[in-house]
């Protein structure tokens, strides 16, 4: 067996930390599947870190993130400058011939010393500022995903004399069985499949590209054609618009918030027939949506602008819950039209 060198090292510990992209797991979990070396160093890193799950991530700021960068660059610089004058200061010394040898010695030394603390500071550097600006480019792909399903649905619209995508359901069916293929429509997620199935939208746009739960093998357009809903979750990590009831005279309310990335509340779902049930408690009604690790979440309005918001909030309303709502049965549906409510 050949020893692992030291990036595939560096790629199992990124891997376990979740700092490596979609692709980047995916070569990893085929390393550790082939290697039993790298199988072990897994093994390792999991036991290690499993203590850290149990504590509750927070999100750095973005101020402090950006003035993180910036002080490590200028520490950067100054060191350069630094290492610049000693490196002049010592080539216009004067040295004695007995003592050439040495000084030569010395100045080479300490030359590779400050090279080296350089290098470890451009180093964190680069580290920082790759982290922060794949994250970025992340959560602006993640928009303009939703910028092209917005593109996608309103074409839909137009070709069908303003209708929007729709499904036949009965009142108080479920919502939540996503990935579910039978012949009864339950799943909130059949009808914007139809955007897909009749080529407005691709599949790739419903996977958040920072949601490391999302499905990186394309679906051929065979499987598309044959699917009444998307495979599984891991094919659409957005939340979608629960429709709201029709008022009196027969109308719907506005669709002022159209998706929004994963909705926290319905991550772990059980099997499509076991029956489904949850309690609201304070941690679900604190969290964010996993795609962006826990910092916010990408939100399309009905006017097709898309934004990112670090709270769960339009207005007073919280987008992942129902109003005077604690229990879910993943068949209840909004009563007015103030009650925004993205799932599952």
């Amino acid at each position: 067996m050949i020893p692992l060198n030291s990036e595939q090292k560096q790629l199992l510990f990124d891997h376990c930390i979740g700092l490596t992209t979609r692709e980047k797991n995916a070569e990893a979990e085929a390393l550790i599947s082939s290697n039993q070396e790298a199988a072990e160093i897994h093994s390792k890193l999991k036991a290690t870190l499993a203590p850290l799950r149990s504590i509750d991530s927070e999100s750095c700021p973005d101020a402090l993130a950006e003035r993180t960068i910036w002080r490590l660059n200028s520490m950067a610089n100054s060191s350069q400058d630094r290492l610049q004058e000693l490196l002049a200061s010592e080539q216009k010394r004067d040295v004695a011939v007995k003592s050439r040898h040495w000084m030569g010695f010395s100045r080479r030394l300490a030359t590779a010393a400050a090279l080296m603390i350089v290098g470890s500071i451009l180093f964190t550097t680069f580290r920082a500022v790759s982290g922060y600006t794949r994250y970025h480019s992340l959560r602006q792909q993640c928009q303009m995903q939703q910028s092209s399903i917005f593109q996608g649905l309103n074409n839909y619209i137009s070709d069908h004399d303003g209708n929007p995508p729709t499904v036949a359901s009965a009142a108080g069916a479920p919502w939540w069985k996503v990935g579910d293929q039978g012949t009864e429509n339950h799943s909130n997620t059949r009808r914007v499949y139809l955007l897909v199935k009749n080529g407005y939208v691709k599949p790739s746009d419903f996977v958040c590209p920072a949601c490391e739960y999302g499905e990186t093998q394309p679906l051929t357009p065979s499987q598309v054609s044959k699917l009444r809903d998307f495979p599984s979750r891991r094919y659409i990590t957005y939340s979608f618009q629960i429709s709201c009831r029709r008022t009196g005279n027969g109308t719907l309310f506005c669709r002022n918030v159209i998706m929004a990335d994963w909705n926290p509340l319905f991550e772990e779902m059980p099997e499509n027939s076991k029956p489904f049930i949850l309690r609201l408690n304070k941690k679900l009604l604190s969290l964010n949506s996993i795609n962006h690790k826990r910092s916010g979440q990408n939100i399309l309005f009905g006017d097709g602008r898309v934004e990112f918001l670090k709270t769960r909030f339009i207005g007073t309303d919280d987008i992942f819950t129902l109003q005077d709502t604690d229990i879910y049965h993943g068949c209840e549906a909004p009563s007015h039209k103030n009650d925004f409510f993205l799932a599952p």
